[in-house]
C-alpha cells in the first residue's frame, strides 16, 4: 500500500488564501474594502481599471476563499471583508513568514 503525504489544514488554508490574493486586482479590492465598512459592487468597479465581468470574477475568487462576504440587497450586492478570516489569514501568514530558517547557506544567495 502506498503512503500518501497529506498537507496540514494550515498549509491548505495558507495556499487557498495565497491563491486568492495572487492577482493585483484582488489585492486592490482587498485594500479598498479594508478602508470601507461595506460597499457595493459599483463602488468597487469604479476603483479598478477593468471590466465589470472581470471584477465579478475576482470578487468570486475572494469570496470562495472566505476573505470577503457579500449580501444581496436587490438589485445590488454589498461586500465587506470577512473579519474572522482576515484575522486568520494574518495569523497564518505571520506564522509562516516568522518561522525559523536553517542556519546553513545553500550557496544560492551569491
Amino acid at each position: 500500500m502506498e503512503n500518501k503525504k497529506v498537507y496540514t489544514e494550515k498549509q491548505e488554508r495558507i495556499a487557498r488564501f495565497a491563491k486568492a490574493l495572487g492577482h493585483p486586482a484582488r489585492i486592490a479590492i482587498m485594500q479598498f474594502l479594508a478602508r470601507q465598512e461595506q460597499c457595493y459592487f459599483g463602488d468597487i468597479h469604479e476603483e479598478l481599471p477593468i471590466a465589470k465581468a472581470t471584477v465579478s470574477q475576482h470578487l468570486t475568487e475572494l469570496k470562495d476563499a472566505g476573505l470577503i462576504q457579500g449580501t444581496i440587497e436587490i438589485p445590488k450586492v454589498k461586500y465587506c471583508i470577512n473579519r474572522d478570516n482576515w484575522m486568520l489569514a494574518k495569523m497564518l501568514f505571520q506564522e509562516f513568514f516568522n518561522q525559523e530558517m536553517a542556519k546553513s547557506d545553500c550557496g544560492c544567495n551569491k
